[in-house]
């Protein structure tokens, strides 16, 4: 057994302050986005984790790319009949997490996932790179493939098929905008008496803010 109990770090780079945020959490996730863009030290800012419930009935996490954040939520586009696709299908409320080292922070957003409009998904499509977009249509995403070779020849025909031509958007691949309903905002401290506060939506489309306990 590896023990790990003596990896311990102190946070003191910025502190969390009901006199210092705003009533709405996106204008602070804009905020703190662009602090820790700007900060540097991690290689994509968008990166975050998407929780969703499985169809076996186990969660299940997975790294994604957020690619637009609006006062209505957060949009990350995949495959539609993908793993997390389904699970979204068969139950919507799904988890996004940002950690962002470098500053010491972490945003956890509970949300209700639901397909964007097809022009949204198809404008978004359009400005991928050639590759991206005929990898989204060479992979059964999820799906039990026999080799990678299997992807590669696959691909190589793709790329024959298409040469010269426009690239439509497969119609089971596209966004998903996250409508949240609660956002909790962590910032790392000393004593481990870190900083909490959390959103929550109420009936009248306001936000309750309030401090966690560490």
């Amino acid at each position: 057994m590896e023990d790990l109990s003596n990896y311990r770090k102190s946070y003191e780079k910025s502190e969390l302050l009901e006199t210092n945020i705003p009533e709405d959490p996106i204008n602070l996730f804009n905020r703190w986005f662009h602090e820790v863009e700007d900060f540097g030290g991690v290689d994509e800012v968008n990166a975050m984790t998407v929780s969703t419930f499985g169809l076996d009935g186990f969660p299940k996490s997975r790294v994604v790319l957020l690619k637009q954040f609006t006062y209505e939520g957060f949009i990350f586009y995949t495959n539609y009949n993908s793993e997390k696709g389904r699970a979204i299908a068969n139950n919507p409320n799904v988890c996004l997490s940002f950690f962002w080292s470098s500053l010491e922070r972490q945003v956890i957003i509970k949300g209700i996932a639901e397909k964007i409009s097809e022009n949204l998904s198809d404008g978004y499509f359009e400005s991928r790179p050639t590759g991206s977009k005929l990898g989204a249509i060479v992979s059964n995403q999820s799906e039990i493939i026999a080799s990678r070779s299997v992807l590669e020849e696959s691909l190589k025909q793709l790329e024959h098929d298409f040469e010269g031509k426009e690239i439509p958007r497969p119609s089971y691949w596209g966004g998903y905008l996250i409508r949240p309903v609660a956002v909790e905002f962590w910032q790392g401290r000393p004593n481990r008496l870190h900083d909490r506060i959390r959103y929550e939506l109420q009936d009248d489309y306001f936000w309750k803010i309030d401090r966690l306990a560490p």
